[in-house]
């Protein structure tokens, strides 16, 4: 049997994704629930635990297929990349609401009201995904009453045009392991937020990335010369 990568298919020994079954060993295959990422950035981890190592983040508004909840955590797979891991619980909603835009700048903010003194601001990030439902002035209304700034959001299905043109809005931000945002990100971090807002899937980690992404090219045979 061809042993599969757990960083993309959701199996442990004691419990696997019923997709696996006769693939991956697992005491007890399930049928995973949908669910939808409510925080502006989920930490992404490899053990049930705050201090765990972070391997990715979620954005608001992904969806993921969620196989267990057990003492705060979920153990998830992302449906944007496919990537495995544990998500706190409450990071997570049953209601999932389709989006109807991305967020299209680096960092911008969710206001309570359609005023930028308002407070409480809080910060969302590139490729996190809304549900516009109105718009008031130079804001548009998120299905949850919050306002964003119309200029800072594009409808699902749109694409930035050069996709190293939003890898260069992330000069100077921070190295962060498994980050993917303007807060902190490492490089294949920074390679699949700019193909995805760029309208190109890219899986999460660098082998994944080397392995299927672009084109091999051909060399001409110099040694004659």
């Amino acid at each position: 049997m061809t042993a599969l990568d757990p960083r993309l298919n959701a199996y442990r020994p004691d419990v696997a994704d019923i997709g696996l079954k006769g693939l991956a060993p697992g005491v007890h295959f399930v049928e995973p629930r949908r669910m939808q990422v409510i925080e502006m950035l989920a930490s992404v981890r490899k053990a049930p635990s705050i201090d765990a190592m972070q391997l990715t983040q979620a954005l608001m508004g992904e969806t993921a297929r969620v196989f267990e909840v057990a003492n705060g955590w979920a153990w998830v797979q992302l449906e944007r990349d496919g990537y495995v891991g544990y998500v706190s619980a409450y990071a997570l909603s049953v209601d999932i609401i389709s989006p109807t835009h991305c967020i299209s700048v680096p960092s911008t903010f969710l206001y309570p009201k359609p005023n930028l003194k308002a407070q409480p601001a809080v910060v969302i990030t590139l490729n996190s995904l809304v549900t516009v439902v109105g718009a008031q002035d130079s804001f548009s209304q998120l299905s949850d009453g919050r306002f964003i700034y119309s200029d800072h959001l594009k409808p699902v299905g749109t694409w930035a045009a050069d996709f190293v043109s939003v890898a260069e809005m992330f000069r100077y931000v921070p190295y962060y392991w498994g980050g993917k945002s303007v807060h902190g990100l490492d490089c294949s971090g920074l390679v699949q937020l700019a193909l995805e807002a760029s309208g190109i899937s890219a899986r999460r980690d660098s082998d994944m990335q080397e392995e299927t992404l672009g084109e091999p090219l051909l060399v001409n045979d110099l040694s004659g010369l």
